[in-house]
């Protein structure tokens, strides 16, 4: 079966997607450009460490409750060099080699070797291309993905809320992760991180879920100080999401919350 294609084929599920195929795209990216993926996760359904209120993979299933059929590292390695043959012929070559797709790709127990044959096939077929991830920082205290995560050009890691209660409203882990540990992974990269940051507002079940609050902003921009990034990235809904009460923040309100950020002397950029 192939399992790359020129666009991401979708499946639809719940008003969301997933990934059928373990490499796919080109895709233009907000954040990343033209942007090669590397879905590491099944293809038939979503796996991940949180259950993101906003995702739009949909609703997280219990993770344990079948068998996880993980793209082996033999076959990433396969098809990812098939397509940068293909897209070197055709001139196309991505920006971004980007692991992406179905959940968090951290959670492959083959990921640091995986980083390996990327970079490895990156600078023999594609040398001008960024590594990239994008990934909820919730495997940092395996150190075997930490270190692989520090050889990543684009280390993109989410931190969405200033508050224990906002993150669990928010990302809604279904693995145990403290949160307090989260940001103390976070800072162990010296700097040598993005964080993604998602801002909305609705509610979940009969609970508020709002991290634009002053008090809210407040609380992360701290945790960002002590992080240090290169750089922040700000962003609201893009697409849809399995609770439909949520609400998208304006792009002028974002730009206001941005400028929280660079008086904090750190590097911000808004995708509205």
């Amino acid at each position: 079966m192939q399992k790359f294609r020129k666009f991401a084929s979708l499946e639809q599920h719940m008003a969301t997607f997933l990934f059928d195929d373990v490499i796919f795209g080109p895709v233009r990216s907000r954040r990343l450009g033209l942007s090669l993926g590397i879905n590491l996760l099944p293809t038939h359904s979503k796996y991940c460490s949180f259950n993101c209120i906003y995702c739009e993979c949909g609703w997280t299933p219990h993770i344990t409750s079948h068998p996880v059929e993980f793209p082996s590292r033999e076959e990433v390695s396969k098809y990812l060099e098939l397509r940068l043959k293909e897209l070197g012929q055709e001139n196309y070559l991505p920006q971004a080699l980007t692991f992406a797709g179905n959940g968090e790709p951290t959670m492959h127990p083959d990921f640091p070797g995986i980083v390996d044959d990327t970079i490895y096939l990156r600078d023999l077929y594609s040398p001008h291309s960024k590594v990239a991830v994008l990934s909820n920082a919730s495997m940092l205290g395996d150190e075997k993905v930490f270190r692989a995560l520090t050889r990543i050009d684009d280390n993109i890691q989410k931190l969405d809320a200033g508050f224990e209660k906002m993150f669990r409203l928010m990302n809604n882990p279904v693995l145990p992760v403290s949160y307090d540990d989260l940001v103390d992974n976070l800072e162990k990269f010296n700097g040598r991180v993005t964080i993604q940051s998602m801002f909305l507002r609705g509610n979940f079940g009969d609970q508020k879920v709002d991290n634009t609050s002053i008090e809210e902003v407040d609380a992360w921009l701290e945790k960002l100080i002590r992080i240090n990034p290169e750089l922040v990235m700000i962003y609201s809904i893009a697409r849809a999401t399995p609770l439909h009460s949520l609400e998208k923040i304006l792009p002028s309100e974002l730009e206001k919350i941005a400028e929280k950020v660079a008086a904090g002397g750190l590097k911000v950029k808004v995708y509205g």
